[in-house]
């Protein structure tokens, strides 16, 4: 409503502004005041939050906070710097799988197509099979395994050619995994690529035979070219003990292995039998030949024969017009994410962040997916406080996002028909995923995204309180002692979920 425009009468104006000054009128007055001035007003922590802080030396200064109302529909409970500018680790993945549920839907599959370049006679096939990959961010082993299942079930015994692994999907990336924390052999330093099987992982899996005195070690999969040492002696028993022999304790150091040789992976201590079976899962030495020895192991594991070699190329041009001899479907995106979002897996959701440039062009490269997703928020978040991206994951240093731009997107996916995909892929606290040993009071109430990195602690979802209330949380750390405070976000989950019915139930 446009105020009416009364010139040279002072008096007649107070008076018009006195009439309007009606009770309604300055109770509206008085409920946008409020809502304008949330951010000042709610500056003051929880007690229990603050005082959590202060035992783990971290300063407010190094703290973004914000607890919002899930459909936007009250004043915030509690905002402290929620427009800085924060280092969020793994919480950003919670921008790339909802834009991801938005851009492809949860039912979208990655196919990995297989063609066939020559005739199939006697069990025999005279020309190169080829595998393309197209990103797919769960080609476990056990899903290539009924990939090569499905070529046998061609009739084909025998390669008299190559198996040919195309990678073109995606733009090479200059990665070297030692770049972000000097621990390349750590899992979660994986790089992504269009034909990314079982993570470029070896799962090791050992197990105790008393009566032998030593532990068998089971490899997945079986690496072609590399020595695998299948046993381990049982560390000595102490005196004293009950015949279990040593304590577990940090059994991997006591293993003492050498994982330097990409051709051999041995140990040279022992392994105590009280850590009964134990799963080790390590990222292969020389990730560049990786795939190749997986896909030739493999084979060879099968029964199959290769008269030449498995190899990096590409379809040719040619074929790639024709429709493929098969294919294989990834799970659905809604699965694939909960396996990002409840357990943090990093390669996969850089193989996520990178499939939404796929479609606009190939190949897909970091900065076509930081160009897609930048459009993406501006069309459905708003045009302020973008996220900075780096490669989608959190894995990185560069990466910023506000908490109040967090709560913005988790707000928007709360009224989005994705809402359940969404939350569904969280952590519950205390249940599962990396909230499993939440010692929050509050347990089975919040579905929370976790982030941590040298330095920095996250965390961000959904709370449930008993009032009926449902909560955005968002709470950003960066600073040298973050990893001390995590007794200060499970004080303010505690104390969110704690409302008393605070603004009511919706």
């Amino acid at each position: 409503m446009h105020r009416p425009i009364i010139r040279g009468n002072a008096g007649a104006q107070r008076r018009l502004d006195n009439e309007r000054m009606t009770l309604p009128y300055r109770l509206l007055l008085t409920l946008i005041g409020a809502v304008l001035l949330w951010p000042a007003l709610a500056q003051n922590l929880p007690p229990e939050v603050e005082a959590a802080l202060a035992r783990a030396k971290v300063p407010r200064e190094a703290v973004a906070l914000l607890v919002v109302d899930a459909a936007g529909k009250a004043p915030a409970r509690l905002s402290h710097r929620a427009s800085a500018l924060m280092n969020p680790a793994s919480v950003m993945k919670l921008v790339t799988t909802y834009a991801a549920l938005d851009l492809l839907g949860p039912a979208y599959q990655w196919r990995t197509p297989v063609y066939l370049d020559g005739a199939v006679k006697g069990g025999t096939l005279f020309g190169n099979l080829y595998i393309k990959g197209q990103g797919d961010p769960k080609l476990v082993a056990e899903r290539l395994w009924l990939l090569l299942r499905r070529v046998q079930g061609l009739g084909i015994q025998k390669i008299a050619g190559d198996i040919v692994l195309d990678q073109s999907a995606f733009a090479p990336l200059d990665f070297d995994p030692a770049s972000f924390d000097g621990e390349p052999l750590r899992p979660y330093n994986a790089a992504p690529e269009a034909l990314l099987i079982n993570f470029k992982t070896i799962v090791m899996t050992f197990v105790p035979d008393l009566a032998a005195n030593t532990a068998s070690v089971q490899y997945e999969p079986a690496l072609a070219g590399v020595q695998m040492q299948a046993s381990v002696p049982l560390a000595s028993a102490p005196t004293g003990t009950n015949g279990m022999g040593a304590a577990c304790g940090d059994y991997r150091t006591a293993l003492k292995g050498d994982f330097s040789d990409p051709t051999r992976i041995r140990f040279a201590g022992s392994y105590p039998a009280s850590c009964l079976e134990k799963v080790w899962a390590l990222a292969y030495a020389d990730p560049a030949s990786y795939g190749t020895r997986a896909v030739a192991g493999l084979w060879q594991q099968m029964g199959g024969q290769l008269s030449g070699s498995v190899r990096s190329g590409a379809v040719p041009p040619s074929m790639l017009g024709l429709p493929p001899t098969f294919d294989i479907a990834s799970p659905p995106l809604g699965e694939v994410i909960r396996d990002i979002n409840k357990y943090s897996n990093n390669v996969m959701a850089q193989q996520v962040f990178l499939t939404l440039s796929l479609a606009q062009q190939a190949p897909a490269t970091p900065a076509a997916s930081r160009e897609a997703l930048q459009r993406w928020w501006q069309a459905r978040i708003g045009t302020r406080d973008a996220p900075l991206l780096d490669n989608g994951s959190g894995l990185s240093r560069q990466e910023r996002i506000s908490a109040q731009a967090l709560a913005r997107l988790l707000q928007t996916a709360w009224a989005s028909p994705l809402m359940p995909e969404l939350m569904n892929s969280l952590p519950i606290a205390g249940v599962d995923g990396t909230l499993k040993r939440s010692r929050a009071q509050s347990m089975g109430r919040a579905h929370l995204k976790t982030g941590s990195l040298n330095g920095v602690l996250a965390v961000a979802g959904y709370v449930h309180a008993p009032s009926g209330k449902r909560y955005v949380l968002v709470a950003l750390i960066n600073h040298a002692n973050a990893n001390a405070a995590r007794p200060a976000l499970e004080a303010l989950l505690d104390w969110t979920v704690g409302d008393n019915g605070v603004h009511g139930p919706d």
